[in-house]
């Protein structure tokens, strides 16, 4: 049997239109735009409005990626939406797949956080490999907003919305390289948007309640300790399987959550700043979405080529962390 390879062949993204920077904040929460960029990098982030949804970013997002390949929507067999934020709990990948008219693919969520578009690519990888499908869209897409508590500074100041969405081919050639995927559930604790019952009735007996999830708590300096620390450690593992060194990397492409992250890990691997890609500054964490958010506009700005060779890391909420290492080909 002659071995399937991927190709990562287009991309694309789409934002809300609303700003909020720094300086809108400070009106609304004790916090300066001097506090939020020396501590995180960030200096504005976009917002969905509330007649904005999250199937409207991820399918802007995907027809901008499908416009940089050689196929159509009708021929995705397969579309995946990493997301912890779907405008239906049930899943909101079948809407996408609605709106798109793509009636041939399969269409789920996944979620994994801010680590779930690398994730994503891993498992869309292996229906390739595997000889399942052919086609295959990828989305990451957050709208975080929604579950952001505008009060505490300590996060509403971190998050902002988008989407970004790549397409995977069966390829002769492999170009996703290596990858290493990790999880501790131990840490929970220190990133979560959790469920939360706030009415309770007693029905023949049987206790039954209702409620809905809480703003996004999180433990600022244990998921900076965390990241600084096990990223830099599971790229090398990603390395490793891909046989590649550090050298050997055009692009260092990490979860835009703070540059402090970006540049503490770039160091921990003696990369180079000009190598690592950030547009954190302008649109603060978008959790799934900011990897494929990046990569598309270093690819649009024609700072990313076809042949470079990009090593990706999601870190976040779970907690999870994982690396990918592959290389950009444009059709």
């Amino acid at each position: 049997m002659t071995n399937i390879g991927v190709s990562i062949t287009g991309s694309g993204s789409a934002i809300p239109k609303v700003s909020l920077d720094n300086q809108q904040l400070s009106q609304i929460v004790d916090t300066s735009d001097e506090w939020i960029g020396s501590r995180t990098g960030i200096r504005k982030r976009q917002l969905a409005n509330p007649t904005e949804s999250l199937c409207s970013l991820a399918t802007q997002a995907s027809l901008a990626a499908l416009g940089q390949t050689n196929i159509t929507a009708k021929d995705i067999d397969l579309i995946i939406l990493a997301t912890s934020t779907p405008d239906d709990l049930f899943g909101t990948a079948s809407q996408i797949q609605s709106e798109l008219d793509a009636k041939q693919a399969v269409a789920f969520d996944m979620t994994a956080a801010c680590s779930g578009f690398v994730f994503g690519l891993v498992t869309a990888a292996q229906f390739i490999r595997n000889g399942v499908y052919q086609n295959i869209l990828l989305i990451g897409a957050d709208i975080l907003s929604r579950w952001v508590d505008w009060e505490d500074r300590t996060t509403c100041v971190l998050f902002g919305d988008g989407a970004g969405a790549v397409i995977l081919q069966a390829s002769g050639r492999d170009r996703l390289l290596g990858f290493e995927l990790r999880s501790d559930g131990s840490q929970n604790n220190c990133l979560n948007l959790s469920y939360q019952p706030q009415e309770k009735k007693i029905i023949d007996g049987v206790a039954v309640s209702k409620g809905t999830y809480q703003p996004i708590t999180m433990n600022g300096k244990e998921v900076y300790r965390f990241a600084v620390q096990k990223v830099p450690e599971v790229i090398e593992k990603a390395l490793f399987r891909a046989n590649i060194s550090v050298e050997e990397i055009d692009w260092l492409l990490l979860h835009q959550a703070n540059q402090r992250i970006l540049d503490a890990v770039a160091s921990r691997l003696n990369i180079p700043s000009e190598k690592v890609i950030s547009n954190l500054r302008n649109y603060g964490n978008t959790s799934a979405a900011s990897i494929p958010l990046a990569l598309d506009e270093a690819v649009r700005q024609g700072q990313v080529s076809s042949g470079d060779i990009i090593a990706a890391s999601g870190f976040g909420a779970g907690l999870t962390w994982g690396a990918v290492i592959f290389e950009w080909s444009s059709i």
